[in-house]
């Protein structure tokens, strides 16, 4: 259904593109219907043609936006993208972690750089 309805809202969008560029440019020479020269529409009726198709497109859009946001939203499991994080839970007493203590054993970068426990400095004997 969604699959279905995504195709149908490319194909509104693609389309109200073209009808928008079709329409004539009151301030430039960007508009490329409109022009002059005997069509089988008068200028007005193009106006009128391409008002109404954009306002009709338009409305399309609109429509299947609203019912894709729907869609989404009654399909999609409740809850946050930061609950299925594994260890970004905070502190159960509300504070932030220390810098640099890491619980030991999680396997992330930080216990890579950490420093061996052991002394720095080779003991000559």
């Amino acid at each position: 259904m969604a699959t279905v309805l995504l195709v149908i809202h490319l194909m509104i969008a693609a389309t109200l593109v073209g009808v928008v560029l079709l329409q004539k440019s009151e301030g430039g020479a960007l508009g490329i219907g409109g022009g002059g020269g005997g069509g089988f529409l008068t200028g007005r009726g193009t106006a009128n043609l391409l008002t109404r198709t954009t306002a009709g497109l338009a409305a399309a859009f609109f429509t299947t936006s609203i019912l894709l946001t729907l869609l989404a939203n009654h399909s999609s499991p409740r809850g946050s993208v930061f609950d299925s994080v594994p260890g970004a839970a905070a502190p159960a007493n509300g504070s932030a972690p220390a810098a640099g203590k890491t619980e030991p054993g999680r396997g992330g970068i930080l216990d890579k750089l950490e420093q061996p426990h052991g002394p720095l400095v080779p003991q000559n004997q």
